[in-house]
């Protein structure tokens, strides 16, 4: 039994992340059985092909490679959220981006795409990364399902209203179901009909952001992005307790019982933009064994709430 886990982020929540795994590796039995790290996903400001949710800041290239290798050194792919639905020919041209392919490209890390401007250039220019296809593009019908899972991805995510129809899972051929990842926590409202709407307005503000900080960052300065206009949702403010109350939320126990059973093997996990609190509250309900979960949780809460020196 394998349990292969998707995590955010390796920039917002890097200091965390790499804490987990090494304590998957130090203490195996504070975790259930199979649990082990796939990779962790997300991006580095300011990309504008990033997609999904949006990043402040701006990134130099020591710390990039600093964070890469951080995560590569124990075997863990970074996979790049390329999954902005705004994107042209002329973004791929973007210096940043393509330097972050540069630096990444060693045949271990990934990247997840939405569009095929993006899936084209990647392909044609950076052939070592694996690619893996976007929940993003809310794939619902089992027919256009397997015309993806038949293209050459090496995971597609599930869009999560599949998460727990097991009459419609069940339609799914058992040959491609270690090739699906299922999006298990989600904190959109099932079935929600804004959700591309949201994704269209953070991959337009994305690329407004990377281009105000590609400038602020050569010039020492910061984005105000209280000055934005948001995206109203109450899921941007909702926890992850809130969010297991939601039909597509993907209990433990379902895990055990019902995905594994039937061949599913990889979940990803959401929270690239959540509060570390969040995230850690998911990695312990999902990860660790009932006697450990309280060390578990205090020993991750500690490696982000211990100030460095």
């Amino acid at each position: 039994m394998s349990l292969k886990f998707h995590l955010p982020d390796f920039w917002s929540h890097g200091p965390l992340n790499i804490a987990l795994i090494d304590m998957i590796k130090e203490h195996p039995e504070y975790f259930h059985e199979g649990v082990e790290i796939a990779s962790v996903y997300g991006c580095f400001p300011p990309a504008v092909w990033n997609g999904g949710r949006n990043i402040n800041g701006f990134a130099q290239e020591d710390v990039i490679k600093r964070v890469l290798e951080q995560f590569n050194s124990r075997g863990i792919p970074c996979r790049f959220t390329f999954t902005n639905p705004h994107l042209t020919e002329e973004h791929m041209q973007d210096k940043f981006c393509n330097r972050l392919m540069v630096l990444a490209e060693n045949g271990l890390n990934e990247a997840i795409v939405n569009t095929q401007v993006v899936e084209d250039h990647i392909r044609k220019n950076f052939p070592k990364y694996k690619i893996t296809s976007s929940t993003c593009k809310q794939i619902r019908g089992l027919e256009p399902l397997i015309d993806e899972l038949e293209k050459d991805y090496s995971l597609v995510v599930l869009d999560y209203n599949w998460n727990n129809d097991f009459e419609a899972l069940e339609k799914i051929p058992e040959k491609y179901r270690d090739r699906l990842e299922v999006l298990i926590c989600p904190y959109c409202f099932p079935d929600c009909k804004r959700r591309g709407e949201h994704y269209s307005f953070l991959g337009k503000q994305q690329i407004e952001r990377a281009t105000i900080s590609s400038f602020q960052g050569m010039n020492g300065m910061r984005l105000n992005v209280q000055q934005e206009k948001q995206f109203v949702c109450e899921a941007i403010n909702r926890n992850f307790l809130e969010t297991t109350e939601f039909s597509t939320h993907v209990a433990p126990e379902t895990l055990f019982e019902k995905y594994i059973p039937m061949g599913f093997s990889h979940f990803k996990i959401e929270g690239r933009t959540m509060h570390p609190l969040n995230v850690i509250e998911s990695y312990v309900y999902y990860m660790a064994k009932p006697e450990y979960k309280d060390i578990v949780r205090l020993k991750l809460g500690l490696s982000v709430f211990t100030p460095r020196v």
